[in-house]
């Protein structure tokens, strides 16, 4: 089975680009997609010509803003929308597929703001996602994947020390809700395969960021830890354009 996620920074303008030839080549059993920026019907029409699958949204209320999808060749048990939460369930942030073996959640996960205003919230949304993960993981194992909003190690972004406590995905908060994760029975397998590899999956519009691979590593696949051995392949297919991030790969055997 093979997993795409990718974060498209707006669905209107990603298909107006190589998008479809794209995921036509790349050719995944499930795609997720974070910050569509469009609600559930405008997602739904910009997508409309993608046949064979199952598709499912969540658009945050406020008009292009935020907003998920998940679309997948087997009709999954059961979805449900966001974490019961009510601080946290309007801005379109999780879609959750039931299958056999697993639960896949997408997630896209709150930026902190350019000021770190939303730094405490965003705290606050840490401790409920996991406990949220947890609460799913005690009927099976589950594959999270999505644009996580962190960069958790030094090497998982280009300029750590100039960042560090003052961007927006590198501050200690944030790397402490993801080592929260990790310490409670999750892995990140792109790390877990490819130890010493400097990757990134997001690069900023300005200062010719991607040219200079200036970037983040703030999009993953966290799995429960049972399920790590089952993965044959974990890649960053920074190949792909079309948006501030690339696409991101997951191949697992069940």
């Amino acid at each position: 089975m093979k997993i795409i996620s990718w974060n498209i920074n707006g669905i209107r303008a990603i298909t107006q680009k190589d998008f479809f030839d794209d995921i036509a080549k790349l050719d995944p059993d499930i795609l997720c997609l974070q910050e569509t920026k469009a609600q559930d019907e405008e997602v739904a029409e910009a997508l409309s010509r993608m046949e064979g699958y199952h598709k499912y949204y969540n658009s945050a209320e406020r008009k292009g803003y935020s907003g998920v999808a998940v679309l997948s060749k087997k009709e999954p048990k059961n979805v449900t929308y966001d974490m019961g939460v009510a601080e946290h369930d309007n801005e379109g942030r999780i879609i959750c597929a039931e299958y056999d073996d697993f639960y896949l959640v997408n997630v896209y996960v709150p930026n902190s703001g350019q000021k770190l205003e939303r730094l405490d919230y965003r705290k606050g949304w840490d401790a409920d996602f996991k406990n949220y993960l947890k609460n799913l993981e005690k009927t099976k194992p589950v594959i999270l994947c999505g644009d996580l909003n962190v960069a958790h190690r030094p090497m998982d972004l280009k300029n750590d020390k100039s960042n560090y406590n003052k961007t927006a995905g590198y501050t200690q908060i944030e790397i402490d809700g993801m080592d929260n994760l990790l310490n409670a029975g999750f892995t990140d397998t792109f790390r877990h395969f490819h130890p010493d590899a400097v990757a990134y999956t997001y690069w900023s519009y300005r200062f010719k960021a991607r040219e200079r691979n200036v970037g983040w590593r703030i999009d993953y696949f966290l799995l429960s830890d049972a399920l790590v051995e089952k993965v044959e392949n974990v890649g960053i297919l920074s190949e792909y354009y079309g948006s501030d991030h690339c696409p991101i790969q997951l191949e697992v055997q069940f």
